[in-house]
């Protein structure tokens, strides 16, 4: 049987997100001087030393630069940055900085010193009273603590002895959970990597269900990270009706990812399924009445199996008649699981999904003047403002635009580029220059006449028995290549034993 997850809260993830905010060159002002003062209370609340000095440090700090908070004599930054760095600022250069206070910072030093000190005797009159339960307990709550005023290093180390230290297998699987977190915070993304696939052993050796969904969505968002969004889309759609992992992000959040993911990497059909017609998502991006009343009682994510039609109906009037019906969906909440989890928050902020939903509809309806409205829209709102989509910002937009692309061209063989250009409300010469690019990459098989001035795109569809044969030409010079590397080596490890 499973347990309640256990050391689950810390690190603070949206701390991660408002430094981010902080170095973002697409923030506004207002937003990143509100970002200042999350950050400032965060720490001041949580006691977050080893975190102050990590960013505020006139001399250490990843954020400031010298002469905004020292003298101009302070001795100069160091060039080299910790690797975890690059991770949490969007920019070296733009930005906001965090104030430094030597006092403050002494301050929360000492209280840190002062609380580990009653971590310490709790530990050693555990050692001398308790059992090897109350040990292990202890030495927890200090793994705890270090993830929780943000020191990296000790955390992981920590959580490593705990982990060592203990036999059970759901214990376990939430200490490497805490560690992908820290990893997640400070932006490590090589140990998060290491932890996603360590914690995808101990899940497969037993690990309870509530633990393998929380893991699919922990695994998703790392893939987000490194542009996996093929690998990321089937775990984060999968994560909408199950979402517990409150500590690794909202479920609004969650459903923008899901949504991007799924739009710039499924098929058609699949994304006709998973994410145009899925319900959860119908139900957040702005659906009709039904879907809404149907994600209220909870039919949604249980699908059609859980409840006949009657009941579902009926369940549907009764809340389309109760005077506490919403007319408005605001804010995205994960109704099936409302409830299930101890850390899960009572609100959430406001998101407008509205862009999102124009993407979705406006793709695969082939609206493609709105939908480059909406991608548009859809980068100012998200891929600029988040910290997991910045990095990958053109990538995304160059992959939808292929990916709209290809859809009007595959259903003509002949398309005069004036007409496709009115039709994405673009220029002849933009969009020219775009699929330029995309046809000289192999991308699109077609080609632009423009010289004779006819000015059309012919498409060029290889026939399938050609395709097949150029696939196996590919792959089986991939083949021979790494057989051919693989030989040497053998050979090479021969002769030594010689």
């Amino acid at each position: 049987m499973g347990s309640d997850p256990q050391y689950a809260k810390w690190p603070a993830l949206p701390l991660a997100q408002h430094v981010f905010t902080i170095t973002n060159p697409y923030a506004t002002r207002p937003a990143q001087q509100a970002a200042i003062k999350s950050l400032q209370d965060g720490i001041s609340e949580n006691k977050m030393a080893p975190l102050y000095k990590y960013l505020a440090h006139p001399t250490e700090g990843i954020l400031n630069t010298i002469g905004e908070t020292t003298s101009a004599s302070a001795p100069q930054k160091p060039t080299g940055r910790k690797p975890s760095a690059a991770g949490m600022v969007a920019s070296k250069t733009a930005g906001a900085t965090l104030a430094w206070d030597e006092n403050l910072y002494n301050k929360l030093q000492a209280e840190n010193d002062k609380e580990l000190e009653g971590f310490q005797k709790e530990e050693d009159e555990a050692v001398e009273q308790a059992g090897e339960t109350e040990i292990m307990a202890a030495k927890g709550k200090r793994a705890d603590f270090f993830a929780k005023i943000g020191d990296k290093d000790k955390a992981i180390a920590t959580y490593e002895d705990v982990f060592e230290k203990t036999g059970i297998l759901g214990t376990k699987i939430d200490l490497v959970l805490a560690i992908i977190r820290m990893g997640l915070f400070y932006g490590d993304k090589a140990l998060v990597k290491k932890h996603v696939a360590r914690a995808k052993t101990l899940v497969d050796s037993g690990g309870d269900w509530d633990r393998r969904n929380r893991l699919k969505a922990y695994e998703g968002l790392h893939l987000l990270t490194v542009r996996s969004y093929n690998l990321a889309a089937p775990l984060l759609l999968d994560s909408l009706s199950t979402f517990t992992s409150y500590e690794l992000c909202t479920y609004s959040n969650l459903v923008v990812y899901s949504v991007l993911a799924g739009s710039v990497s499924l098929k058609r059909v699949d994304f006709k399924s998973k994410v145009v017609d899925a319900p959860e998502i119908k139900a957040i991006l702005g659906a009709d009445g039904d879907d809404k009343l149907l994600a209220l009682t909870g039919a949604i994510s249980a699908g059609p199996g859980a409840e006949d039609s009657e009941v579902r109906d009926t369940a549907a009037k009764e809340a389309a008649s109760s005077p506490a019906a919403p007319t408005k969906t605001v804010t995205a909440v994960n109704l099936t699981t409302l409830g299930t989890s101890t850390d899960q928050p009572e609100t959430e902020l406001a998101v407008d999904f509205s862009p999102l939903a124009q993407l979705v509809s406006s793709l695969y309806n082939g609206h493609y003047k709105l939908f480059f409205q909406a991608l548009a829209q859809v980068e100012e709102q998200f891929l600029t403002q988040d910290r997991y989509l910045h990095e990958h910002k053109g990538w995304f937009i160059r992959e939808m635009r292929l990916r709209a692309y290809q859809q009007l061209l595959q259903s003509y063989r002949v398309v005069g580029l004036e007409s496709m250009a009115n039709d994405f409300g673009v220029t002849v010469d933009f969009l020219d220059r775009d699929l330029a690019k995309f046809i000289a990459g192999g991308r699109i098989p077609c080609t632009i006449d423009r010289v004779t001035g006819k000015g059309v795109i012919e498409t060029n569809r290889p026939d399938d028995k050609n395709k097949q044969y150029q696939d196996v030409v590919k792959q089986g010079d991939q083949l021979i290549t790494k057989l051919q590397k693989y030989g040497q080596a053998v050979r090479l490890r021969g002769s030594e034993r010689a």
